[in-house]
């Protein structure tokens, strides 16, 4: 007898009218989380959100191997020309993304209203591109 245990992630959504925050409710950052995260942005993407904010406030910890999941989670929203921020990640998250020199790539703003900030400016900027 085989027994398969399902591991589900909960994410606390909150959708507003330009953007979706999603919120992790683990308190580590690995591949597990980040496969989870990929595929909640790809089932709301399919339901009509498509600029993200994640929300880092309750993740303590990051396996270091996973900062290139969260880079390339950001870049599939770039790719299709939507917004994805990361905020209010802790110092050792902080730090670990620092010490993979990925500081520079992957958009991390501190708090809730810079990534907000971010959004609203990135959609603006589309706006404006495509008037042209």
């Amino acid at each position: 007898m085989t027994v398969q245990i399902l591991l589900l992630m909960d994410f606390k959504i909150d959708t507003k009218d330009t953007f979706t925050i999603i919120t992790p409710l683990n308190e580590v950052i690995d591949a597990k989380m980040t496969g989870a995260l990929g595929a909640k942005c790809e089932e709301m993407r399919q339901s009509g959100s498509n600029n993200f904010i994640i929300d880092l406030e309750n993740c303590k910890t990051i396996d270091k191997t996973c900062v290139s999941e969260l880079i390339a989670l950001q870049g599939v929203s770039y790719d299709m020309d939507l917004s994805f921020v990361y905020t209010k990640a802790n110092d050792e998250i902080t730090k670990a993304i620092r010490d993979e020199d990925e500081d520079f790539i992957i958009n991390l703003a501190p708090r809730m209203d810079e990534a907000i900030d971010i959004i609203s400016m990135e959609i603006l900027e589309r706006d404006l591109f495509n008037e042209e």
